[in-house]
């Protein structure tokens, strides 16, 4: 095979995208995904939902194509959507954003993870900081910058992390703490003191926070606290969120990220070379979805509590422990009662013998950590009522 040069093998390498022969695996997602599809198993695997979003949106981003706004929007985003997104986080957090230096429109919160690390980090010698496990793209981005990659361990059930853990994680070499709160995959949203430690450690070690929120408007007790609200925080840290999760429109990819003038002009520097600009008629419609009602909010948040709930009590039925996760689309369950021994053989063997589709915890961990999560299992909750009780019903059989 020819060998091909280039930073493409460290970014595979950092997902774990890499064989003992040097071949390129799938990532999970695809491999499970393809598995649902020649089975017939319910997907549970992936995290989209199966529904569209609200109607106003919908017909926002249908009127928009139909008024001409098809061509290249400004670099920085539509000057509406970059207004909507400065009031949502006015409304939602009482930070007050001028939108036209503190806002920068993305093609998702992928993109902007990416320009923010290409953007900050600056050598061999950066390190990243990340909880572990980790949704897989921090790996790979991190080694794409050519950073080195230091995680905190979450452990199970709580998946909240270890302060002393962190604290000598966080060095004078860390260049960037990559929080994602809530967390993908585990579902936990992160304690007040571990959102204050963070900060105090970025401030002793001159570090620059980035938060991954997609999942902001997914949490099911009190409410989503970002970082940036904490005192001595905003001048060091980038906000990330998306329109994806929170209106159901994972495929438009019209992500953002907020932040002090001087970072997001860093990250614009990096992200106007990769797509530039992305998704002119959905940009609005992300607007109008910002700037519905409280009633909106409230109502998605308890939606998917309605279905964490459905989805647990169906997972333990079957026979599986339980960690009942306080945000996001996600439910880890330990398959170890069932006679588990490896998540990922488990998870490939389950569509043919419940047909339910999952995803190995194994996939977000790094090779020296995958022991820890060893027989742990991630189902998402971001499905229709019926295809969940369904889902249940099939995973019972594994009860016996």
């Amino acid at each position: 095979m020819r060998e091909i040069p280039g930073a493409w093998r460290r970014t595979a390498a950092g997902a774990g995208l890499v064989g003992p022969d040097g071949s390129i695996h799938p990532t999970i997602f695809a491999e499970m995904s393809a598995l649902a599809a020649r089975t017939g198993a319910i997907n549970l695997g992936q995290g989209f939902p199966d529904e569209d979003g609200p109607a106003e949106v919908l017909e926002a981003a249908r009127s928009a194509i139909a008024h001409g706004v098809n061509q290249y929007p400004p670099g920085r985003g539509i000057p509406d959507l970059l207004a909507a997104i400065a009031e949502h986080q006015q409304r939602f957090y009482g930070l007050r954003l001028d939108p036209e230096r503190n806002v920068l429109v993305t093609a998702g919160a992928t993109e902007a993870l990416a320009a923010a690390l290409l953007a900050l980090v600056d050598g061999l010698d950066d390190e990243v900081v990340v909880f572990e496990p980790y949704y897989d793209s921090y790996a790979a981005l991190a080694a794409l910058a050519g950073a080195r990659l230091v995680t905190v361990p979450l452990p199970w059930p709580s998946f909240q992390p270890d302060l002393e853990q962190l604290r000598a994680a966080v060095t004078d070499r860390t260049r960037v703490i990559l929080v994602n709160d809530p967390h993908n995959p585990t579902g936990a949203v992160f304690s007040a003191e571990v959102r204050d430690e963070i900060v105090r450690l970025a401030e002793r070690h001159d570090a620059v926070i980035v938060t991954d929120e997609v999942y902001e408007h997914l949490v099911f007790q009190e409410s989503h606290v970002p970082i940036a609200t904490l005192p001595g925080a905003w001048g060091r840290t980038l906000s990330i969120s998306s329109g994806g999760k929170t209106f159901s429109t994972t495929g438009w990819k019209i992500g953002w990220i907020t932040g002090p003038a001087d970072l997001v002009d860093a990250v614009l520097a990096v992200k106007q070379f990769l797509t530039y600009v992305n998704g002119s008629p959905f940009q609005p419609a992300i607007a109008t979805g910002l700037r519905l009602g409280d009633a909106f909010f409230r109502g998605i948040a308890d939606a998917l509590r309605g279905k964490r709930d459905r989805l647990g009590q169906g997972l333990r039925a079957a026979g599986f422990d339980v960690s009942a996760p306080a945000g996001s689309y996600f439910t880890v369950a330990d398959a170890a009662p069932l006679g588990a021994r490896d998540a990922a053989a488990f998870c490939r063997a389950l569509p043919e013998r419940a047909g339910v589709v999952a995803i190995p915890l194994t996939a977000f961990a790094t090779a020296a950590r995958r022991a820890d999560y060893a027989t742990l299992v991630r189902f998402a909750a971001c499905k229709r009522v019926e295809v969940l009780e369904e889902a249940a019903s099939r995973l019972a059989s594994l009860a016996g």
